[in-house]
């Protein structure tokens, strides 16, 4: 078998397949076995019947040819694919050029390819990252949540601001008169919007023995009105014990308010440091994926990933025992809301796919054999198979080529998280040292081969 490739305009390629006489008889002898296993005739035996009955069975040898060149030409088409080394991105047109009635095949497949699309800027991307600097403002307002543990309510008399508790009673009727609501004695903070925006609005200044009176849209009804009554019975704030040593000795596991706020410390700059981490990655991705033109990507694509998104959020949610519509209605969405949200994510996670694929071919970043053999082999393992079969399944389907540029893609990535330049968020530049944990750092500097974090 031969396969050549002609480029064609928008992003189409025409591959153009010969396969001799001999190669395509060991394909119609393969239908012919096939068909006589299934095919049952009269005085035959399964598997036993002759070519002749078979063809008389079917309309002719012409008609026994055309289902071998339609059982044929997919695995043939396939192989074309991983020999010619393009990647198709939908499925294609084939149209057969010679050989439907004897002798040597021929045939075009004329498919849409992934495009290589333009990344201007890709040397000297800039990213944003969270700062690691830990200030004593971080470290108060971790104390201070520790000490609200610990917090007294005081009644004051003044009027009610954002952060009071309030003791209230609490009573709502739709349209027709009916009680909704109804709770006494609830202990609500002013601004929590945990019940309605309206009720928050209405506390703003109340002070004990205020009865209000309001009306908000019923959850997740607009067009239904209910109205509330409200009866402050008092206004409280939290009394935070003061920040001493011997409240940190009862509170906590250190003796002193020192100890405490250096641990605090030394916790807070391990978050960060994960968040940064983890936002280089994510950042970074976003980014390059920015430099590349809405107009170049297939909608081919898109509709490709909106599918896969949606099939794993089925999956996910039959896991969970829940349907569609429950999950649309606890997420208070619309099916359209849905769809619009996981096309707008489809078209990141495309153009990001588009960009490391560009840069891994700027940059001339190729996947040695031998690597993509040791993948094989990892593959194979997660999958219960051997390599040798992973290989063959892979070469069928016409899918070893997506394992290769998979390989392509992290080393791009992984290229881009070495070059691109690092800033936090007051603009001052940061050192990917910075970014790597102390076991990172003791590994390198002892020359040990652990992964950096």
């Amino acid at each position: 078998m031969r396969a050549t490739t002609e480029p064609l305009e928008g992003n189409l390629v025409r591959l153009s397949v010969e396969i001799d006489e001999p190669e395509f008889d060991k394909a119609l002898v393969d239908v012919v076995r096939t068909l006589g296993s299934q095919i049952r005739v009269p005085g035959f035996r399964p598997g036993k019947v002759p070519r002749k009955v078979l063809e008389a069975r079917m309309g002719g040898a012409g008609a026994l040819r055309a289902e071998a060149l339609r059982e044929a030409l997919p695995d043939f088409y396939a192989r074309a694919v991983v020999d010619s080394e393009i990647d198709p991105i939908a499925s294609p047109e084939i149209d057969i050029t010679a050989g439907e009635d004897s002798g040597a095949v021929s045939f075009d497949a004329v498919v849409q390819v992934r495009p290589l699309v333009s990344i201007p800027g890709y040397v000297g991307l800039q990213v944003t990252l969270p700062g690691l600097a830990v200030t004593d403002e971080d470290v108060d307002r971790q104390v201070d949540r520790l000490r609200e543990n610990d917090a007294e309510l005081e009644v004051v008399g003044r009027p009610a601001v954002d952060g009071d508790l309030v003791t209230i009673d609490l009573h709502g009727n739709d349209e027709a008169g009916a009680e909704v609501v109804g709770v006494d004695d609830y202990l609500y903070e002013v601004g929590s919007g945990t019940v309605t925006r309206e009720l928050d609005e209405a506390l703003h200044g109340a002070k004990a023995g205020d009865i209000l009176a309001f009306t908000s849209p019923a959850p997740g009804d607009e067009d239904e009105v209910i109205s509330f009554r409200v009866l402050v019975k008092d206004v409280k704030v939290k009394k935070l014990p003061e920040a001493t040593d011997e409240w940190a000795a009862e509170s906590s596991e250190f003796e002193t308010v020192a100890e405490l706020r250096a641990d605090i410390s030394d916790r807070i700059a391990r978050v960060k440091l994960v968040q940064s981490q983890m936002a280089l990655r994510e950042k970074t991705v976003e980014s390059v994926a920015n430099l590349v033109d809405d107009g170049d990507v297939p909608e081919v694509l898109v509709d490709a990933e909106v599918n896969e998104r949606l099939h794993d959020l089925q999956h996910r949610l039959e896991a969970q025992k829940l349907g569609l519509a429950e999950y649309l209605q606890a997420t208070g969405r619309t099916p359209d809301d849905l769809l619009a949200a996981v096309r707008t994510e489809a078209q990141r996670a495309v153009k990001a796919d588009l960009a490391l694929r560009a840069l891994a071919e700027a940059e001339e970043l190729d996947v040695s054999d031998e690597e993509l053999d040791a993948e094989m082999v990892t593959m194979a393992q997660r999958m219960e198979t051997t390599p040798a079969e992973l290989r063959r399944q892979l070469d069928t389907a016409g899918r070893t080529g997506a394992v290769r540029s998979e390989l392509r893609k992290g080393k791009a990535l992984q290229w881009l998280l070495d070059h691109v330049e690092l800033f936090d968020e007051e603009g001052n530049p940061m050192s990917r040292d910075d970014l790597k944990t102390d076991a990172a750092k003791e590994s390198e500097e002892t020359g040990d081969d652990a992964e950096p974090s």
